[in-house]
Parts: structure tokens; C-alpha cells; sequence
């Protein structure tokens, strides 16, 4: 069974409640209509309902009728919405009629109020909608998992070799974060672990926080005024302090390069006495710049399988996919949302 065989099969074995609030757009209601036939997940569509029942029967949808479609504009909740997204926003000056505007006309508001009231699990969107559209809502209504205050987005590698959780090797930050400090890379070590449990069903992460040197092998100029190194390393070595201190259960070692985190005969030699070299199935990179390209080599000259990115480090997930993004890309991504919260339950 595949990877993505088995994150259907595990969010079908606990159904969620997922919202589509880009419901109209033609790929995203096909693989709603996939996913209510397969019976991954229970199906929010945001939209118009006589429109999307007539582009349910132009493209030959046979399913749709078993989702809940919510009308904006023909909403009995719309009022208790709009009075708690003002309420959530009053510090910020929001009044109860900017509120409504949003939960009316705004469909990515109303499918995290939605989330927030506790009446559905997850929300996608992306088809249509940019990242910051996608991050805005989830981030003033939903905001940020516990103890988290850095949004960032992993990638599932699905590689050819032997290296990782057999192949599979699970990277962050590759989507949301530019230049995270040590504290918000500690962050983005324990979220990409839990991402690696939740998806990836990897049962022991084993996080490497990535550098271009090893345990010390090189250095970087030295800021004179702070007295830490001008780019990475020392950042490296801090987050992988700040992570030990905040996440003791936490398996966690660097400042590793790439060879030493996954090559048992590599980690062996240059980091002797680590517990994570040469085992690592989870990579932390030092920035987004690093993270964006070294998937995209990975999977572009590798050949290896990228699945996602998924957003980690919000209290209830919201994903974000890419506005070229196929029916497959959407159907899978419910059930991975499903999964994540699955996970975030099981974290209460």
C-alpha cells in the first residue's frame, strides 16, 4: 500500500468534517464528489447551492448531494458568526457590520468560523485563493496550535531510497517562514515531527536540524557586537537547545549536514556520539530559501514523490494548495487535513 493509500485508509477509519470554501471552482467540486463517493470525509461546500448542483450535473457529479452546502447569503448561523468574529476582533476595531460583510461575502471567514463554532475539522483552499488569503482567516480566527507562534509548511518526500522511514523523509519549513529565528526553528522541529506521525505514520521521528556543517566542522564569520556566527550554525545550535528544553520527548539532535542526518556510514563518522545522525527521517532546514529549493531538487532530479506542502502550527488545520493544483492534489489533501485533525483531537 502506497503512502497516500495509507493516509485514505487512516482518515476514512475516523471520518472528519472538512470545508470546501472554493466550492464552485470546477476541480475542487470534483474531488469533493471523489471523496463523498470513496466515504474519506464528511464534506462542507461554501457556495451557491442551485449553482453548484447545476455544475454537479454538467460534469457528471453523482455525489454531491451527500455534502452540507451552506449558501452565505442564505445562512441561519450567519448572525452568530458575524457576533463572534467581532468579539474575536474587537481588540483590532472590527464591528459587528465588517463582521457580517466577512462571514457573508468572504468564504474562507465563514469556513473558519465554521472550524472555530466546532461544527466542521479542517478547511482547504488555494484553487483560487492566494496563501496569505488562505493564512489570514485561519490565523485571526483559529490562530496558532498551544505554544506555537510559527506558521510553517512540511513536505512529504517519497523517495527511491533507503535513507529516512524507509524512503520516506519529512522536511519543514519548505512553504511559510523565510528566515525563522532559533526559537520558531524549534518550533518548526517539533511540528514537522508531529506532521511525520500524523501523515506520514512515522512512529519515531527522528528530527536532524540541518546546517552545512557538523557538531562544529565548520564556521561562519562572527558577528563582533553578539559574538554568534553572521548566518546559520549558531542559530542551528540554538534551536536544537531551545527544542530540547521545550519538547524533552522530543528526538532532536544538530547542527547536522544533509549526509551525516541520513547515512548511517556518514553519521557514524562525523557525529559519533549522536543519536539522530545517519537515522534522521525528519529534516529541518535553517530557512525557507534552503527548504523551497532542496525539496524541488529532491523531487525534480531524485525523482522522488512531494506530497504537499502542509501547513503545521495552527490550532485546527487549514491547508493551502497551489492555484494550478489538479483533482487528485484535492482529494488527497482532505484526507490528509483529516488526518491532522484526527491528530489535533488526540492533542487535547
Amino acid at each position: 500500500m502506497s503512502l497516500l493509500d495509507q493516509i485514505v485508509a487512516r482518515a476514512k477509519a475516523d471520518k472528519q468534517t472538512i470545508v470546501l470554501p472554493e466550492a464552485e471552482e470546477e476541480r475542487t467540486l470534483k474531488a469533493a464528489d471523489r471523496v463523498l463517493a470513496d466515504d474519506i470525509a464528511n464534506i462542507i461546500l461554501i457556495g451557491n447551492r442551485d449553482h453548484i448542483f447545476e455544475e454537479a450535473k454538467e460534469w457528471g457529479l453523482n455525489h454531491i448531494d451527500k455534502a452540507r452546502i451552506i449558501d452565505p447569503l442564505h445562512f441561519d448561523k450567519t448572525e452568530e458568526y458575524a457576533a463572534l468574529l467581532a468579539e474575536l476582533r474587537k481588540k483590532k476595531g472590527m464591528t459587528i457590520d465588517q463582521a457580517r460583510e466577512l462571514v457573508t461575502h468572504n468564504n474562507l471567514y465563514l469556513g473558519c468560523m465554521i472550524i472555530k463554532s466546532g461544527d466542521a475539522d479542517g478547511q482547504i483552499s488555494g484553487a483560487l485563493s492566494t496563501t496569505g488569503d488562505t493564512l489570514r482567516p485561519a490565523l485571526q480566527i483559529i490562530k496558532c496550535a498551544p505554544g506555537i507562534t510559527c506558521v510553517s509548511g512540511a513536505m512529504l518526500l517519497v523517495t527511491k531510497s533507503q535513507y529516512g522511514a524507509d524512503g520516506v523523509v519529512v522536511m519543514g519549513d519548505v512553504a511559510v517562514t523565510p528566515n525563522p529565528t532559533a526559537d520558531q526553528l524549534a518550533q518548526i522541529a517539533y511540528t514537522t515531527a508531529q506532521t511525520a506521525r500524523a501523515i506520514a505514520g512515522i512512529a519515531e521521528p527522528h528530527v536532524a536540524m540541518l546546517s552545512y556543517s557538523t557538531k562544529g566542522s565548520a564556521k561562519d564569520a562572527i558577528n563582533k557586537e553578539t559574538g554568534k556566527s553572521v548566518y546559520v550554525i549558531d542559530k542551528v545550535v540554538d534551536a536544537v537547545k531551545i527544542a530540547r528544553e521545550k519538547y524533552p520527548t522530543l528526538l532532536v539532535d544538530g547542527e547536522l549536514q544533509a549526509d551525516a542526518a541520513l547515512v548511517p556510514a556518514v553519521g557514524k563518522k562525523k557525529a559519533p556520539n549522536s543519536n539522530i545522525a545517519g537515522r534522521a527521517n525528519v529534516l529541518v532546514v535553517p530557512n525557507l530559501e534552503v527548504g523551497n529549493i532542496g525539496y524541488k531538487l529532491v523531487e525534480r532530479l531524485g525523482g522522488a514523490t512531494a506530497i504537499g506542502p502542509i501547513l503545521q502550527g495552527i490550532a485546527r488545520p487549514v491547508n493551502d494548495l497551489s492555484r494550478g493544483c489538479s483533482v487528485d492534489d484535492i482529494y488527497y489533501m482532505v484526507a490528509i487535513t483529516s488526518c491532522q485533525a484526527q491528530d489535533a483531537k488526540k492533542a487535547e
